[in-house]
């Protein structure tokens, strides 16, 4: 107990030194000791790497679960080590309500079937969803979260020891100068003019002993600047390490896009499958309807900002096979085709197209044309028109615009 009381009182008198010598600094009333310039660059990377860390992690969590609750219960889950409980996701949760509904207006009209065809696709959207957010979780998120919590609070831990050996370092800096100080001031000269005479014996006296402070003082500061120097030097290899976390995160980086864009290829791939399922299943009772009701569906018939326009190793869609009902190019006349009152749109051309044959209109990528269907086509088929020109076009070659 005895041994405690003394640490106690040991360690606050310490503390207490160090306030000191911290508050002179900031009042300009005392000298500290600065780092060397690659240490200060070290320190001002590291703390450019840890907010902005800590920003994107913050930030990717809310991506990958917007719901603040969800993200609140996940955390107590990972503080407790326990396995964080699998989760319905809003895709999933629609699929099974369409399909719930499907049953309940009867399966077998157009509306019922439709729901279930619906409501699978989105069930089967959900889990790419699931797997887009746990390979996230783990390979971008976990990694972070480990620099975080782990390499960042060994280095600030670290950080402050330096700092406190460099208050030290300084506080016996001061304290060597007032013993020299007071050292000299004993030595001096006696003043035979003084109105009271000096005891010299008492003032050689106290010369010995601040001779013996200075020593004392030079001693302390040389064990200091030890200390002072080896912490320096094992932050400076931990703040080094700063850029193996680089690396390590530009990894992570790399395969969280991967994640990400698998992700929504597999997104674009349902969609477009279940475009397709529709479109077949409906078409009798909604004549392409995907093509002349994109702009109210939100569903673009040619490819959309995630299809083969943009992904990469992307090239032109296959041509689509002829129609073979009854407007079929033996039968149809284009020219006696008219554009309807309403329905007709604007058409951004994507691929160069050339005609097979003369009912079809070759196409240049880029330019505009007019398109519009008529009851009975291919879905997969509209027509166009520029200037006096006209003819089939192939929809998967187009982008909708109105």
């Amino acid at each position: 107990m005895d041994f405690n009381v003394k640490k106690l009182a040991s360690d606050a008198g310490v503390f207490f030194t160090r306030a000191v010598q911290y508050t002179e600094e900031k009042l300009g009333q005392a000298e500290k000791t600065e780092l060397d310039a690659h240490l200060e660059n070290l320190i001002a990377r590291a703390d450019c790497t840890k907010n902005w860390t800590e920003k994107i992690f913050r930030q990717t969590e809310v991506l990958l679960q917007p719901n603040p609750s969800a993200r609140i219960e996940e955390f107590f889950y990972e503080k407790l080590d326990r396995k964080i409980p699998s989760r319905t996701t809003n895709a999933e949760l629609l699929g099974q309500y369409m399909q719930d509904a499907a049953k309940e207006f009867g399966p077998g009209t157009p509306y019922g079937s439709t729901l279930i065809t619906v409501g699978d696709f989105q069930k089967r959207l959900g889990g790419a969803e699931r797997e887009f957010l746990h390979t996230s979780a783990i390979n971008f998120l976990a990694p972070l979260r480990n620099f975080l919590e782990g390499d960042w609070k060994t280095i600030s831990k670290e950080r402050r020891l330096l700092e406190n050996r460099r208050l030290d370092l300084d506080v016996c800096k001061a304290r060597l100068k007032k013993a020299k100080s007071a050292e000299a001031k004993a030595a001096a000269a006696p003043d035979f003019q003084e109105t009271r005479p000096r005891n010299y014996v008492l003032s050689a006296s106290a010369s010995a002993l601040w001779s013996e402070e200075v020593d004392k003082a030079e001693h302390e500061l040389r064990v200091a600047q030890t200390e002072f120097d080896r912490q320096a030097e094992v932050t400076r290899l931990l703040l080094e390490g700063i850029s193996s976390t680089h690396v390590n995160h530009l990894r992570c980086l790399h395969e969280f896009v991967e994640a990400q864009a698998a992700y929504y290829i597999q997104c674009h791939k349902h969609m477009q499958d279940l475009q397709k399922e529709l479109s077949s299943a409906n078409g009798d009772t909604f004549p392409n309807a995907f093509a002349v009701n994109a702009s109210t569906s939100g569903v673009s018939t040619g490819p959309s900002p995630l299809s083969t326009a943009t992904l990469p190793g992307a090239s032109s869609p296959s041509r689509p096979p002829n129609p073979s009902n009854a407007l079929e190019s033996s039968t149809l006349k284009i020219e006696e085709v008219k554009p309807p009152a309403t329905g007709t749109r604007k058409a951004k051309v994507l691929y160069d197209y050339d005609a097979a044959d003369t009912s079809e209109l070759s196409l240049l990528s880029d330019e505009l044309i007019t398109v519009y269907t008529v009851p009975g086509m291919d879905p997969d088929w509209l027509i166009g028109e520029r200037g006096n020109q006209k003819g089939k076009v192939p929809v998967t070659y187009l982008e909708l615009l109105s």
